[in-house]
């Protein structure tokens, strides 16, 4: 589980960087990040990093079409993470604890 969290707080402080350069480009009319490229970061984990980035940025947090999209992410990653958990499914990459 330390290995899990510490794979999202990583994310997570990567996923807001990049939300705080896309916003930072959006309001220098410089070229923006992809919604696909903060919608994969979120989906690796990066989400709740994304989510602080929404609320405290205001950033992506208004446009109905990437919201609906980026709560689809934080789904699809929540259901991987029980299903790991639980052993319903396994990553070989990944380290196994020993649960007990």
């Amino acid at each position: 589980m330390l290995f899990a969290a510490a794979l999202y707080a990583i994310a997570s402080a990567v996923c807001f960087i990049a939300y705080a350069l896309d916003k930072s480009a959006a309001r220098q009319g410089r070229r923006r990040t992809p919604e696909r490229t903060l919608l994969l970061i979120g989906l690796a984990g990066g989400w709740p990093g994304a989510f602080a980035a929404q609320q405290l940025l205001r950033h992506k947090s208004s446009k109905t079409s990437f919201l609906v999209k980026f709560w689809f992410t934080v789904v699809l990653n929540l259901a991987v993470l029980v299903a790991l958990q639980a052993g319903w499914i396994s990553l070989g990459w990944l380290p196994v604890l020993p649960k007990g």
